[in-house]
């Protein structure tokens, strides 16, 4: 079993309340759920207006599937031009 998981750092220049922010961090999480099967999370800057830190995960049989799967959530997030990335991080799981 292979787990690999990627930490997405962005930032959400049009927001300017914790409310405006929910829509595109809504949109992606909700994105990466549905069309990949991954797990999804908001997982740092609950509480600032222009940051979000968003977490997703997806286990598999082979470590090729698990790369190919995060690869396609990557462009997803890159897709969306109302958010800016700010980095991105993979890490295996054990």
């Amino acid at each position: 079993m292979f787990v690999l998981a990627l930490e997405v750092d962005l930032h959400v220049p049009t927001s300017h309340s914790l409310k405006e922010k929910r829509r595109p961090v809504k949109a992606i999480l909700d994105g990466g759920r549905q069309r990949f099967g991954v797990a999804a999370a908001e997982v740092a800057h609950h509480d600032l207006l222009q940051r979000a830190g968003l977490g997703f995960a997806v286990v598999g049989a082979q470590a090729r599937h698990c790369q190919d799967v995060i690869d396609e959530v990557e462009r997803f997030v890159w897709s969306h031009p109302e958010v800016e990335v700010l980095a991105m991080e993979r890490r295996w799981l054990e």
